[in-house]
């Protein structure tokens, strides 16, 4: 009686694809160690987020614009005040 000896019925795209596999599926702690744990857990602000600290950015710059229009319209309503009162006398 004849004996056929056969090996594995795999290809070699086959054992490559197994390889990737399994090389995929281990850790990477090179990776890992160079990030920390705020960075690792860092969340990204949602769009709201983003939306919002504009908003109140915005709102900042506006306030401190209408601050230095009130004083100068004070500095000017002194000056006049001065010159009203000088033209009087």
């Amino acid at each position: 009686m004849k004996r056929l000896a056969v090996g594995p019925m795999t290809t070699p795209e086959y054992n490559e694809w197994w390889v990737r596999r399994i090389n995929d599926n281990t850790l990477k702690t090179s990776q890992e160690s160079n990030q920390s744990i705020e960075e690792h857990l860092w969340v990204v602000p949602s769009e709201l987020e983003i939306i919002r600290q504009d908003f109140e950015r915005r709102n900042k710059l506006e306030i401190e614009n209408l601050r230095k229009g009130k004083n100068k319209s004070k500095e000017d309503l002194d000056s006049l005040k001065t010159d009203y009162k000088k033209l009087r006398l």
